[in-house]
């Protein structure tokens, strides 16, 4: 039986698990790795803590697997930034995570100059950390240092050295690209004194780019995915038109295209931001993608912050004794809104309380408003893609909830399928190595491997849903620009 092994390096920890030839979890270990905020607005990781947790988990999977892999395949969130000294392998600044906003101030610079820069991508964090370690650029220059994203840096420790590469599913999301995927960007890289010899190869997403030599029987590093498109690819989401959505603490729907880049530049006009999915034997497949801020957030928020439920499971039972939320209306802006509005400014908020209102309302308006946003994003997607989608596919911790699962199938208005797995990002790592070393023949073959967990269907009727998206969208609005001068931001 063929296998691959799948480093997955989230926002929260590292995972390594075995995925058989039949599309199967076989084996998963974990460990934590949060981020730390030593500053306001300051996100970073301890990149050797990384390192040595992927070494850790790989490790043990691979021992309680028994045998060889074929493969290995590394997912990973997307546009944390390090850089690296070559020769010792040790960072030469922090490691920052992509919700660090410390160059927010340059991202507003380099608009003067004719450049859009969102702070979350990784441009203006590897001029930061090249301007704190080496501010005149000659150990840049002379090729000492190296820049990468968590898959770079991960196939660097894999491979103890020996590969400097990231994929396309990445590198579209640093900032330093051309718009149609053609190679860096030569006027980004000027402006922001960015040697090109710090920049790591990019590489298709299946591709057999070096040996991880850090791991028994060295098997070929041969699969790498930026953590959404990696979902989208393992739910088999791989013709024009399928969609998935993946809520974690925020949530993100990508919607497949195909091989013709979505006409808008940076970002379509209802919110959704075109991006590479993965690149297959040189041929790109591109998808639209939506951004939701605050999805576990919000229930987080009612277990750590209200001590309203004791634990996030417990939101299911609470909202499901009541039959609705009687009129209560809640809108997960924590953070500000994302798409179809993106408005930074906007905040969290509660309409239609009574003295009748219970906690059990509450809860219940808490998930029924993450699943409006759900739904916004379906919507978002549909109008700049100008593609229909007829059916949700879902992962992510909030997947597991079955009275946010029928909200958002209600909402939305179409079948809600469940990923048989809660993170699909290892399905799509694993299919991308495995694609590279014949395991599987190309993405089609992986995605008739899919079989949703279970499917949800409306049990709305279109009028009610109509009258409830309209109260939605009346909430919404009165939630936005709530704080003028973040409203008033623009990426």
């Amino acid at each position: 039986m063929g296998a691959v092994l799948v480093v997955d390096a989230g926002t929260s920890g590292i995972r390594a698990a075995v995925v058989t030839d039949d599309g199967a979890v076989a084996v998963v270990h974990h460990r934590e790795g949060l981020p730390t905020t030593p500053l306001p607005n300051f996100v970073e990781f301890d990149a050797l803590a990384m390192r040595d947790a992927a070494l850790v988990v790989a490790h043990a999977a691979l021992d309680e697997w028994g045998s060889g892999v074929e493969a290995v395949g590394v997912t990973n969130q997307r546009a944390t930034t390090l850089v690296w000294d070559r020769a010792s392998g040790d960072p030469v600044g922090p490691c920052v995570a992509w919700q660090d906003l410390r160059t927010v101030g340059m991202c507003f610079a380099l608009r003067e100059q004719g450049l859009r820069v969102a702070p979350n991508a990784s441009a203006t964090k590897l001029a930061f950390l090249l301007d704190l370690a080496d501010p005149d650029r000659r150990r840049a220059d002379a090729g000492e240092l190296a820049f990468g994203t968590v898959d770079t840096w991960l196939a660097w420790c894999l491979s103890e050295g020996s590969v400097h590469v990231t994929d396309w599913s990445n590198a579209c999301v640093t900032g330093l690209v051309e718009s149609d995927a053609s190679g860096w960007s030569p006027r980004v890289l000027e402006v922001l004194r960015v040697p090109e010899r710090v920049l790591p190869a990019i590489v298709d997403s299946a591709a057999v780019v070096g040996e991880a030599s850090a791991l028994p029987g060295a098997p070929p590093i041969a699969g790498l995915a930026g953590d959404q498109q990696a979902s989208l690819l393992g739910q088999g989401c791989v013709r024009p038109g399928d969609a998935k959505i993946t809520f974690g603490t925020g949530g993100m729907l990508d919607v497949c295209v195909g091989a013709e880049r979505p006409a808008f530049e940076m970002r379509g006009e209802a919110g959704t931001i075109p991006l590479v999915a993965w690149r297959l034997g040189g041929r790109l497949t591109w998808c639209a993608e939506g951004v939701m801020l605050s999805a576990g957030t919000a229930v987080e928020w009612l277990r750590d912050d209200l001590g309203v439920i004791a634990s996030a499971g417990e939101s299911a039972e609470v909202a499901g004794s009541v039959d609705d939320a009687d009129g209560v209306v809640f809108v997960p802006a924590l953070l500000g809104l994302g798409t179809p509005v993106w408005d930074f400014g906007a905040r969290g908020s509660l309409f239609g309380l009574t003295r009748g209102s219970t906690r059990a309302h509450v809860v219940r308006a808490v998930l029924e408003g993450v699943a409006h946003r759900g739904a916004d994003l379906v919507e978002a997607a549909e109008a700049d893609t100008g593609t229909a989608i007829e059916r949700l596919h879902v992962d992510g911790g909030m997947s597991a909830n079955e009275v946010f699962v029928q909200a958002l199938a209600d909402a939305a208005g179409r079948p809600v399928e469940l990923a048989p797995v809660t993170e699909a990002t290892t399905l799509g790592a694993a299919h991308l190595a495995g694609m590279a070393v014949g395991v599987w023949a190309d993405e089609r073959e992986t995605a008739a491997l899919y079989r949703p967990a279970r499917v949800v269907e409306p049990a709305m009727t279109d009028g009610r849903r109509m009258r409830e998206r309209e109260r939605w969208l009346e909430a919404r609005a009165r939630a936005a620009g709530w704080l003028p001068d973040l409203s008033a931001l623009d990426f």
